[in-house]
Formats: C-alpha cells, sequence, structure tokens
C-alpha cells in the first residue's frame, strides 16, 4: 500500500520529534503492509515553513537511514501546503512541492473555513497541468457544514482525501458518518494517515481497512487504494461521478 499523507519526518513540523520516532513509525507502516509514504509536513501552516529543497533533503537522508536500518520503505517528498494566493510562484520556483513529483497537489484549508479564492486558485492550477487534492475534507467546519462545496470542487477536476482514522471513527461519530456518506457519494478518492507519531494518530490502519472492506467489498476497497498508487506514478485516475449526498429522514 501507499500512504499519500504522512508526517513522518522528525523535528519539521508537529509530527515525531526524535529520529527513533521516525523509525518506529517506518517499522509500524510496514507492518501494516505500506510500501511507500509520501512525506507531506505542513508548510505554511502557523509556524511550520518547510520549502521544497529543505524537504527534498530530508527525505533522502531518512531514505538513508531507512536502508542501513533494513527498513523496506521508501519515502517521498511532498507537503501537505496551506492554501495560499501565491501557490502558483512558489510551485514555479520549487518552494512548494507536488506529491512525490506528480501532478497532484496536496492543498489544506483552515480548519474553520474555504477560503473564497480558493476555486479560482484551483481553476489556475488545473489550467498549469495540476491537480488539487483536497486534504482531509471530512474535517473542515464549512465543508461539513455545506458539503455542495466539496460536490463543487470535485464537479470541477478536484479530488478528495479522506483519512483513515476520521473513517473509523477517532474524531467522533459525526465525522465517521461524513465519512461514509463522502465516499457512498464519491466525494472523496484517497485514503491517507495523515500520521503524526507512532501512537493514537499512527500508521496502524488494520481495523478500519477490514471495516472498509466490508462496507464497500474488496474490490471497491482495493479500486481505492489503487488511486495512491496511480497518484504515485504520475497516472490518471479514473473517477466515478460525484453524487449529491442523500438526505435522510427518520421517524420516531
Amino acid at each position: 500500500m501507499i500512504d499519500i499523507h504522512c508526517h513522518i519526518l522528525n523535528g519539521i513540523d508537529d509530527g515525531p520529534k526524535e529520529l527513533d520516532d521516525s523509525l518506529r513509525m517506518a517499522r509500524q507502516a510496514v507492518a501494516e503492509g505500506f510500501t511507500d509514504i509520501i512525506a507531506t509536513p505542513h508548510h505554511l501552516k502557523g509556524g511550520f515553513v518547510n520549502p521544497g529543497d529543505e524537504v527534498k533533503a530530508k527525505v533522502e537522508h531518512f531514505n538513508e537511514i531507512l536502508q542501513k536500518e533494513a527498513i523496506p520503505l521508501m519515502i517521498h517528498p511532498g507537503q501537505e501546503v496551506r492554501i495560499h494566493g501565491e501557490m502558483i510562484d512558489n510551485l514555479e520556483n520549487g518552494s512548494v512541492l507536488s506529491l512525490a513529483g506528480s501532478r497532484y497537489i496536496l492543498i489544506e484549508f483552515p480548519t474553520e473555513s474555504v477560503p473564497l479564492f480558493a476555486q479560482e486558485l484551483f481553476f489556475k492550477l488545473q489550467m498549469k497541468g495540476y491537480i488539487p487534492v483536497i486534504a482531509h475534507p471530512e474535517r473542515n467546519v464549512e465543508i461539513k457544514r455545506n458539503y455542495e462545496l466539496l460536490y463543487e470542487f470535485v464537479e470541477s477536476g478536484s479530488l478528495g482525501q479522506l483519512t483513515w482514522g476520521s473513517y473509523s471513527g477517532r474524531f467522533g461519530k459525526k465525522i465517521k458518518k461524513f465519512s461514509e456518506q463522502l465516499l457512498e457519494a464519491n466525494l472523496v478518492h484517497f485514503m491517507a494517515t495523515d500520521a503524526h507519531f507512532y501512537e493514537r494518530r499512527s500508521m496502524e490502519i488494520s481495523k478500519p481497512l477490514h471495516d472498509l472492506r466490508r462496507d464497500i467489498g474488496r474490490e471497491g476497497t482495493g479500486l481505492l487504494l489503487n488511486n495512491s498508487k496511480l497518484l504515485l506514478n504520475d497516472e490518471v485516475i479514473q473517477l466515478e461521478e460525484p453524487e449529491k449526498i442523500k438526505k435522510r429522514f427518520f421517524l420516531f
């Protein structure tokens, strides 16, 4: 399996602080069945600034350590980029990275809102050949309040990344339910750990993977997980038509 969103690099954001913690996450990832991880440290979120050249150097160094430790895992460079108006310029000068050098860019909205300029920026990115991937939309307050915002992004060619922890219920029953609805409506296209440590927000996905196979079937799960491989190889993802979330009414 491939993880496209993971804070495995130590000492650069709110992920692991020490190298030993990163190595423990790496061993945990291998035990869970991962072969490749795209390292996505926060960039331009709060005080976290991790420009592209520094991330690439950190990834290269960590891969060397993994090889010495005989841990069969490959790390690729990326970022979880906080949305900002200068993103296209920063992609061109190299301070912003796409995921593993692909056409796909992992973009994070503020927790409480979706900026008004997002749709225009995403259109401009697509005109440059990039595909925006919205990080964990199921946890965005404004999208939870008005899911049609996400529907409009996806209908216009953007993609969504759902977090395993959201699907498993780690962030509460409401976010779990919303995650299930987004999957059902074809509004998310990748599953990722968004892991920050080897405990709590970790690489462990065995239980939610089992539940996903139960809920959408082995074939559906396989197709969903294969999207991460297509992304890593910079290939085109064949998408199901996005749907409006069905509102259910209950009689008491």
